[in-house]
Formats: C-alpha cells, sequence, structure tokens
C-alpha cells in the first residue's frame, strides 16, 4: 500500500517504527509468521530464537514469545535433547496444530527452552517481508 504523506506525518511514522521513502511512504509493518490454513498473525520475526530445531515433520523455530495461540494440556515427551514437559499450540482461530510450548525442561542444559515456543516451519508463512 502506497500513500503520500506530509514530512510531518513521516516523522511520526518513523518514529512508530514504519519504513518508507520521502517521495511516497510505503507502510511496512513488521516481519511476521502466520497459520499456514487461516494466515492467523502468530509470532514475529523478531522473536526468533534459532531456526535449527527439529519438529514433528521437519525444521522448525524456536521463538520467545508467540501470540494467536492456544496452548493444550502439559504432557512428558522425550525429544531428541531429553525428557521435557511441553505443551501442543494450536492457531487461535483454526485449531491448526503448530508446534508446541516447552514448560519444563528436566536437563540443566535444556532449561533456556523453559516458556519458550517451537513453530513449526511447514505450518506457519512469512508476512510482510
Amino acid at each position: 500500500m502506497k500513500i503520500s504523506l506530509d514530512l510531518g506525518f513521516n516523522q511520526l511514522l518513523f518514529n512508530c517504527g514504519f519504513n518508507f521513502n520521502h517521495q511516497m511512504a510505503e507502510i511496512i509493518g513488521p516481519r511476521l509468521y502466520s497459520c499456514c490454513n487461516c494466515r492467523n498473525h502468530v509470532a514475529l520475526h523478531d522473536d526468533v530464537i534459532s531456526k535449527a530445531f527439529q519438529g514433528r515433520n521437519g525444521r522448525a523455530f524456536l521463538f520467545s514469545h508467540a501470540m494467536n495461540i492456544s496452548v493444550g494440556p502439559k504432557e512428558d515427551r522425550h525429544l531428541m535433547t531429553g525428557l521435557h514437559t511441553v505443551a501442543d499450540v494450536y492457531c487461535f482461530d483454526c485449531r491448526e496444530v503448530l508446534g508446541w510450548k516447552y514448560e519444563k525442561a528436566y536437563e540443566e542444559t535444556q532449561k533456556y527452552k523453559e516458556g519458550k515456543f517451537i513453530l513449526e516451519k511447514s505450518r506457519i508463512v512469512k508476512e510482510n517481508w
């Protein structure tokens, strides 16, 4: 979307974190990840911690935060890095399983994952890139 803006408003947009040029303002929001099924926004690119994780169906990303999701019941699972208590996460709009949330790690070296989210690459799509 392109909108002509006066310089005062351009400065306001810049201060709010929007990217634009001085001829025509092209408003670009934050880079997001959305549910592959319904395009509900579920995570911000800035919240990616690692893209080197393994999900149930291939590559997965570790996020510090997720949004517009619901969290299922906790259960213990033996994952590649040991025993963890996890809860599946679902798209809030369409209920698609997107990944899981690490609730507890039993090994000291894995504690950094607690409270973080795995979203499977095959279940999310990029928005605003």
